[in-house]
């Protein structure tokens, strides 16, 4: 569809996200979920004992998906309410079933319910995403598990660690969100059938005072569409704390998103590691070397916005007011679908960056060999110790020779050449034909490679063997 370029379009929609995502949160997704929640209404109804026929249910049946909008929309003007439009609008396609058509019920057995379900669906697909970003992870770090790299602590250098085990990390923030969407999703549960104010009262006159069959009808509404459970009390709305806790699984992923980038980012400034970089693709319009980080910083800000939405929910729950409040309606339309987009456009970005990020080895081992004599001095003050020199002695000249050298880089914008001047120092002759050897990367980075290992097989393999069937979708980026 050709887009209207002289109205806002929201860059969600038109730029970042997924269409699969769009879909979930479209209008027609939505409607059709009306549809189909006043059809199990009435099929229940229908089998608790209310006088609702075959040829009714048939009638609503053919058309749960050809909704009639511009009856809808032209209702709606009428009496500005979009729930009865709807049931008018249904009605005109099912006249023998227009009388029991949200039968019993009040607007928010299908918006709640349906927006439940729109979540749902959302954190079905984000799961999907998120295991495969996850997948693309694991192979990285299996490839890159023994490859030393400066680890660092303050953003200063520090002991070594591994490539393969610094994306260790990634992978386990990832990890924790995972933990949280299945929580989430296991425990997910749908508002029912609660009436006006959640006391069911309408139902328990249709049933003619039968508690049982109120109950019954909650269960098998619910049961009709995959749950178990719904919110065993509610007022006319389900508790928009439901809201916040979705939220704030969602930023969880945005946060372990934007700690990626952030560190890509900064590797690509070290040239050390790069996002992938089109062949046609232009960095800057002035300068044409350049090789921005584009895809990392687009996760970063589109990072900040979901996480700012959360507390917006969190306000929307404190707010609410007795049995209900409309003061919650127009803003959750916004917030919780654009933070499901949001989210699946990140997603999108980190699938697409993690399966082709670039390892620059002889620039990593470059920025080692500029650190690692210091590193190595406690080393060598060992070796020369057990050789038969004075710990203390010792110690002073590779203090000396430290401070020379730390000149020579910061001062004089030399080498490091301090193992160069504790090899011409009389006092480390004995261990002088050895250090060469002690400096070899490998012997700085503890269990890096096997804490890797052991991570992958032991936590990340057996939570990705329930979703073997998912994994192998690669990255899209559209601009």
């Amino acid at each position: 569809m050709e887009l209207d370029h002289s109205i806002y379009q929201n860059p969600l929609n038109t730029r970042y996200a997924s269409r699969e995502m769009s879909r979930i949160f479209s209008d027609d997704n939505r409607f059709r979920l009306w549809r189909r929640l006043w059809l199990a209404l009435a099929e229940c109804e229908q089998e608790l004992g209310l006088n609702i026929t075959d040829e009714q249910l048939d009638e609503m049946r053919a058309h749960l998906d050809d909704i009639n909008y511009a009856e809808a929309e032209a209702r709606e003007k009428v009496v500005r309410h979009d729930v009865m439009s709807h049931v008018y609008a249904f009605g005109l396609q099912c006249p023998k079933a227009a009388g029991i058509i949200h039968l019993g019920a009040t607007s928010c057995f299908v918006t709640d319910n349906s927006e439940l379900l729109q979540m749902h669906q959302g954190l079905i697909e984000v799961r999907r995403k998120l295991v495969n970003v996850i997948d693309k992870l694991r192979r990285f770090a299996l490839k890159y598990k023994d490859l030393p790299t400066l680890g660092f602590t303050h953003l200063q250098p520090a002991q070594l660690t591994t490539v393969g085990k610094r994306a260790c990390l990634w992978i386990q923030d990832l990890m924790l969100d995972l933990e949280n969407l299945e929580h989430l999703l296991a425990t997910f549960r749908l508002r029912g059938v609660k009436g006006t104010t959640g006391t069911q009262a309408s139902f328990l006159e249709l049933f003619d005072g039968d508690h049982e069959k109120v109950r019954q009808l909650d269960k098998m509404v619910a049961a009709k569409f995959g749950f178990q459970k719904t919110y065993p009390v509610t007022g006319q709305t389900y508790p928009r704390k439901a809201d916040y806790a979705v939220l704030q699984a969602l930023s969880s992923v945005a946060q372990s998103a934007y700690r990626f980038s952030n560190d890509l980012r900064l590797l690509q400034h070290m040239k050390e590691m790069e996002e992938p970089f089109e062949k046609s693709q232009i960095g800057s319009s002035a300068m044409a070397y350049k090789r921005n980080p584009m895809r990392s910083e687009r996760i970063s800000a589109l990072s900040r916005f979901v996480l700012s939405l959360p507390v917006n929910a969190a306000v929307t729950a404190s707010t609410q007011w007795f049995e209900r409040t409309l003061d919650d309606s127009a803003n959750r339309r916004m917030v919780v679908a654009q933070a499901f987009l949001g989210v699946d456009a990140i997603l999108n970005l980190y699938l697409n960056v993690a399966e082709n990020m670039v390892v620059y080895e002889k620039v990593i081992r470059k920025h080692i060999m500029a650190e690692l004599p210091f590193m190595a001095t406690e080393i060598i003050l060992m070796e020369g110790v057990k050789a038969g020199g004075n710990r203390q002695e010792l110690h002073e000249r590779i203090r000396e020779h430290s401070m020379v050298a730390a000149a020579h880089v910061k001062q004089e914008g030399k080498e490091n050449d301090l193992i160069d001047l504790l090899k011409a120092d009389p006092a480390f002759a004995a261990v002088k034909d050895g250090i060469d050897g002690i400096l070899a990367p490998e012997n700085f980075v503890g269990r890096a490679p096997q804490q890797t290992e052991e991570y992958i097989l032991e936590e990340v393999d057996p939570a990705l063997a329930p979703y073997a069937g998912l994994l192998g979708e690669t990255g899209k980026v559209s601009v």
